[in-house]
Protein backbone atom coordinates (compact mmCIF):
# COMPACT_ATOMS: atom_id res chain seq x y z
CA UNK A 1 0.00 0.00 0.00
CA UNK A 2 1.69 3.27 -1.11
CA UNK A 3 0.87 5.28 2.02
CA UNK A 4 3.82 7.67 1.76
CA UNK A 5 3.10 8.60 -1.84
CA UNK A 6 -0.56 9.14 -0.97
CA UNK A 7 0.37 11.53 1.83
CA UNK A 8 2.76 13.57 -0.31
CA UNK A 9 0.31 13.58 -3.24
CA UNK A 10 -2.40 14.94 -0.94
CA UNK A 11 -0.16 17.77 0.28
CA UNK A 12 0.93 18.58 -3.27
CA UNK A 13 -2.72 18.53 -4.34
CA UNK A 14 -3.47 21.20 -1.74
CA UNK A 15 -0.53 23.23 -2.99
CA UNK A 16 -1.92 23.06 -6.53
CA UNK A 17 -5.25 24.33 -5.20
CA UNK A 18 -3.44 27.25 -3.53
CA UNK A 19 -1.56 28.11 -6.74
CA UNK A 20 -4.77 27.86 -8.75
CA UNK A 21 -6.65 30.03 -6.26
CA UNK A 22 -3.91 32.66 -6.58
CA UNK A 23 -4.34 32.68 -10.38
CA UNK A 24 -8.10 33.03 -9.95
CA UNK A 25 -7.62 35.83 -7.43
CA UNK A 26 -5.32 37.76 -9.76
CA UNK A 27 -7.68 37.21 -12.69
CA UNK A 28 -10.48 38.70 -10.61
CA UNK A 29 -8.41 41.65 -9.37
CA UNK A 30 -7.15 42.51 -12.86
CA UNK A 31 -10.39 41.57 -14.66
CA UNK A 32 -8.69 39.10 -17.02
CA UNK A 33 -10.81 36.14 -18.14
CA UNK A 34 -8.26 34.33 -20.34
CA UNK A 35 -4.53 34.62 -20.87
CA UNK A 36 -2.61 37.09 -18.75
CA UNK A 37 -3.94 40.33 -20.23
CA UNK A 38 -0.40 41.69 -20.36
CA UNK A 39 -0.23 41.69 -16.56
CA UNK A 40 3.22 40.56 -15.42
CA UNK A 41 2.07 39.47 -11.98
CA UNK A 42 -0.71 37.31 -13.43
CA UNK A 43 1.65 35.89 -16.04
CA UNK A 44 4.06 34.84 -13.27
CA UNK A 45 1.29 33.18 -11.27
CA UNK A 46 0.04 31.32 -14.36
CA UNK A 47 3.57 30.18 -15.14
CA UNK A 48 4.10 28.98 -11.57
CA UNK A 49 0.88 26.96 -11.72
CA UNK A 50 1.83 25.54 -15.12
CA UNK A 51 5.33 24.66 -14.01
CA UNK A 52 3.87 22.77 -11.05
CA UNK A 53 1.56 20.84 -13.38
CA UNK A 54 4.50 19.99 -15.66
CA UNK A 55 6.88 18.58 -13.05
CA UNK A 56 4.81 17.13 -10.21
CA UNK A 57 3.08 14.24 -12.03
CA UNK A 58 6.27 12.53 -13.22
CA UNK A 59 8.02 13.16 -9.91
CA UNK A 60 5.10 11.60 -8.02
CA UNK A 61 5.10 8.62 -10.36
CA UNK A 62 8.79 8.12 -9.61
CA UNK A 63 8.10 8.35 -5.85
CA UNK A 64 5.22 5.89 -6.20
CA UNK A 65 7.45 3.44 -8.07
CA UNK A 66 10.10 3.74 -5.34
CA UNK A 67 7.49 2.80 -2.80
CA UNK A 68 6.00 -0.03 -4.85
CA UNK A 69 9.47 -1.45 -5.55
CA UNK A 70 10.16 -1.59 -1.82
CA UNK A 71 12.93 0.99 -1.76
CA UNK A 72 14.01 2.27 1.68
CA UNK A 73 11.69 4.69 3.43
CA UNK A 74 14.47 7.28 3.74
CA UNK A 75 14.89 7.29 -0.04
CA UNK A 76 11.15 7.72 -0.64
CA UNK A 77 10.99 10.56 1.89
CA UNK A 78 14.12 12.12 0.43
CA UNK A 79 12.67 12.30 -3.06
CA UNK A 80 9.21 13.36 -1.90
CA UNK A 81 10.45 15.99 0.55
CA UNK A 82 12.77 17.48 -2.05
CA UNK A 83 9.83 17.66 -4.45
CA UNK A 84 7.54 19.24 -1.87
CA UNK A 85 10.11 21.78 -0.70
CA UNK A 86 11.04 22.62 -4.28
CA UNK A 87 7.46 23.13 -5.36
CA UNK A 88 6.70 25.29 -2.30
CA UNK A 89 9.74 27.50 -2.95
CA UNK A 90 8.99 27.77 -6.66
CA UNK A 91 5.29 28.38 -6.05
CA UNK A 92 5.91 31.18 -3.57
CA UNK A 93 8.40 32.75 -5.97
CA UNK A 94 5.99 32.81 -8.89
CA UNK A 95 2.59 33.29 -7.26
CA UNK A 96 3.31 35.72 -4.44
CA UNK A 97 6.61 37.51 -5.16
CA UNK A 98 7.59 40.14 -7.67
CA UNK A 99 11.01 38.57 -7.99
CA UNK A 100 12.73 36.04 -5.77
CA UNK A 101 15.60 34.45 -7.68
CA UNK A 102 16.87 32.49 -4.67
CA UNK A 103 13.47 30.87 -4.16
CA UNK A 104 13.29 30.07 -7.85
CA UNK A 105 16.77 28.55 -7.84
CA UNK A 106 16.00 26.51 -4.73
CA UNK A 107 12.76 25.33 -6.30
CA UNK A 108 14.45 24.20 -9.48
CA UNK A 109 17.36 22.50 -7.70
CA UNK A 110 15.10 20.65 -5.26
CA UNK A 111 12.65 19.59 -7.97
CA UNK A 112 15.47 18.28 -10.16
CA UNK A 113 16.96 16.53 -7.11
CA UNK A 114 13.61 14.77 -6.57
CA UNK A 115 13.54 13.66 -10.21
CA UNK A 116 17.13 12.41 -10.11
CA UNK A 117 16.68 10.63 -6.76
CA UNK A 118 13.48 9.03 -8.03
CA UNK A 119 14.96 8.01 -11.35
CA UNK A 120 18.20 6.59 -9.93
CA UNK A 121 16.38 4.85 -7.06
CA UNK A 122 14.05 3.16 -9.51
CA UNK A 123 16.87 2.16 -11.82
CA UNK A 124 18.78 0.72 -8.87
CA UNK A 125 15.74 -1.30 -7.82
CA UNK A 126 15.10 -2.57 -11.33
CA UNK A 127 18.69 -3.52 -12.09
CA UNK A 128 19.40 -5.07 -8.68
CA UNK A 129 16.34 -7.28 -9.14
CA UNK A 130 17.27 -8.17 -12.71
CA UNK A 131 20.80 -9.31 -11.88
Amino acid sequence: MPILTAAYAAILGLLLVALSARVIQLRYIHQVATGDGGNVRLARAIRGQGNFAEYVPLALILVLCLELLGQPTWLIHGAAMALLAGRIAHGICFAWCESAPRLRQAGVILTFAALVIGALGNLAAVFSGAL
